[in-house]
């Protein structure tokens, strides 16, 4: 979509929806999200202007959850004290913009993981940035669940463990050639699947380095609320810690910025309870799940379902995944 339909459908839902007559000025497209498009744009009218962002599905079919559920868990986050883009708007109509979208504040700060890595070691405030997102984290955790959007997804008997399982062995078994250490890696995590949480807790499924938005002072806002879910609180704290999300930076385990430690201390001053044995495991369940997923990525060019020099080079990385998934799990 030219810029010039993106100022006219912006224009037109302010009109429409707000009963305001605006100019849209400044319109940028970010190069952030693989997935959506993220216009920066500013709305001045009414000797006033707001500086937002338009995030906006290409087509409701590759939505992972709708903007309006996705609207609703950011503002129930932000309710809670967790650091996030308010929301000002959202719209199922794609007439506006070509696809359903909604309108957040727009906040200053980096989010590319190499230039976050920059900030932080030129400000020495990695410990900081890595103990807000424990503590943001905490607080999205104790947001009753009860209160999540009907269209969240829930697991099965509030059970995530054994789903999640489940999956494992069905990504396996697409594989082109069993690498023995994911074999290895799937039998420990089911010798020792913990019990379901005693409460399962509306989890952000993606809050690691690249989805933050990282300013001077340290955490500005978590992003990409897309992928949230009704889930065990430890998937949401061990994600960040896998090694891709350090972009190098291997001796500082939470996304090149600090070691787990802090992660911790920040957790628990947000009021979540730490358990090191449910950290582990989820840690090597998502180092496996990433490790089968470039490997099937790797197997869709190679069968020639899906033939890209991006997907083969996928298969390049799985024995990383394996070597990292054997120190998890080693006794």
């Amino acid at each position: 979509m030219s810029l010039p339909s993106v100022t006219e459908g912006l224009a037109a839902w302010f009109a429409d929806e707000r009963g305001e007559t605006v100019t849209i000025e400044n319109v940028y497209q970010s190069s952030a999200g693989a997935r959506r498009r993220n216009l920066l744009f500013d709305a001045v009218g009414d000797g006033k202007v707001e500086r937002l962002v338009a995030t906006v599905m290409p087509t409701a079919e590759i939505e992972l959850s709708d903007v309006g559920t996705e609207a609703a868990v950011r503002e129930l986050a932000a309710d809670a004290g967790v650091a996030t883009p308010r929301i000002r708007g959202v719209c199922a109509d794609a007439t506006y913009l070509g696809g359903p979208f909604f309108l957040s504040e727009r906040l200053d700060g980096e989010t590319i993981p190499r230039r976050v890595l920059r900030l932080v070691e030129r400000e020495g405030n990695g410990e900081t940035v890595v103990r807000q997102l424990g503590t943001a984290l905490a607080r999205l955790h104790s947001v009753d669940a009860a209160k999540a959007p009907a269209k969240l997804i829930r697991p099965p008997d509030d059970d995530p463990i054994a789903p999640m399982l489940e999956r494992m062995r069905e990504l396996m078994a697409e594989q082109l050639q069993a690498e023995p250490a994911f074999v290895y890696g799937l039998r420990w995590l089911e010798d020792n699947a913990p019990a379901k949480p005693e409460r399962c807790a509306i989890v952000h499924g993606d809050a690691r380095n690249g989805n933050l938005i990282i300013g001077e002072q340290g955490l500005v806002g978590i992003l990409d609320w897309e992928g949230a879910h009704i889930g065990d609180p430890f998937d949401d704290v061990a994600w960040p810690c896998t090694r891709m999300w350090r972009f190098g930076e291997d001796q500082l385990t939470v996304g090149g910025m600090a070691r787990v430690p802090v992660l911790r201390e920040g957790y628990e001053a947000g009021g979540g309870v730490w358990d090191d044995e449910r950290f582990r495991w989820w840690r090597a369940l998502g180092t496996l799940r990433w490790g089968l997923g470039l490997a099937g990525q790797a197997a869709q060019h190679i069968d020639g379902r899906f033939r890209s020099i991006v997907m083969a080079g996928s298969g390049r990385r799985v024995s990383e995944l394996a070597y990292d998934l054997l120190l998890l799990v080693r006794p």
